[in-house]
């Protein structure tokens, strides 16, 4: 059977607009989840929790996580409950409520997460350093501000 070129058809800026933002998440996340899980067995759900875990001074408590994550709460639990087992994360108890936990980086995290961001970094290397410029890279930046300061529940 002959293959038929799909096409959307015409589609407004803002729809073409839109249809490549998923485009270009689902592809990069896919990449990167790939990478990561083929050279450290991270898969980037837990890299993601990782990655926030990185740059907290103190533990924090799950919940908090959820909040920030592309993840459900219940999905960051599952993704803790891995990580402790590895060796990567600690729950701790918390220093202001007794029926709480909140949850670290173990050295050993740290050390992976090093490691796993480095992968990532070098997986990104070819749409960001050699097929984006400095000002292609400002303007995503404003976009992405412009986008979470309308009520986005983006990270960061």
């Amino acid at each position: 059977m002959a293959r038929t070129d799909l096409t959307l058809g015409e589609l407004t800026p803002r729809d073409h607009a839109f249809y490549g933002l998923i485009w270009a998440g689902t592809t990069l996340s896919a990449r990167i989840d790939q990478a990561l899980t083929r050279a450290h067995g991270l898969p980037l759900s837990w890299f993601e929790v990782m990655l926030w875990l990185s740059v907290q001074r103190e533990p924090v408590a799950a919940s908090d996580l959820g909040a920030k994550t592309l993840l459900s709460r219940s999905q960051v639990s599952r993704v803790i409950d891995q990580l402790q087992a590895r060796g990567l994360v600690e729950r701790l108890p918390s220093p202001t409520d007794a029926r709480s936990v909140c949850v670290a980086l173990t050295p050993a995290g740290r050390t992976a997460f090093a490691e796993a961001d480095s992968t990532r970094r070098e997986a990104l290397r070819e749409v960001f350093d050699e097929r984006l410029d400095d000002e292609d890279v400002r303007a995503l930046e404003t976009v992405w501000a412009k986008l979470k300061g309308k009520g986005g529940n983006a990270p960061g």
